[in-house]
């Protein structure tokens, strides 16, 4: 195997990993700043309160995107298990 070869599975990796987890912390992102806006407009400075809302949108957000992820995953593991034969020593 070359380094262009490693290159490109590490590249095909990280690609994979961002679109996956990329709609999760964009969800995660969103929530916390209304949350952050909310508890500044109305005074209220309890830590916690900001956690259990992203909880929820994120698992919600996991829920509907599940066949995505795993589809992506399947065929990203496929690819690499396809590869395997045609690594030379």
């Amino acid at each position: 195997m070359t380094s262009e070869v490693a290159l490109y599975w590490i590249q095909e990796a990280l690609k994979t990993a961002l679109l996956l987890v990329g709609p999760l912390l964009a969800v995660a992102l969103i929530v916390g700043l209304i949350v952050s806006l909310l508890q500044a407009i109305t005074s209220v400075q309890e830590m916690t309160l900001s956690y259990i809302p992203k909880i929820l949108a994120v698992g919600f957000v996991l829920l509907l995107l599940a066949p995505w992820m795993l589809q992506m995953l399947t065929d990203f593991a496929v690819q690499v298990l396809q590869f395997i034969p045609n690594v030379s020593h």
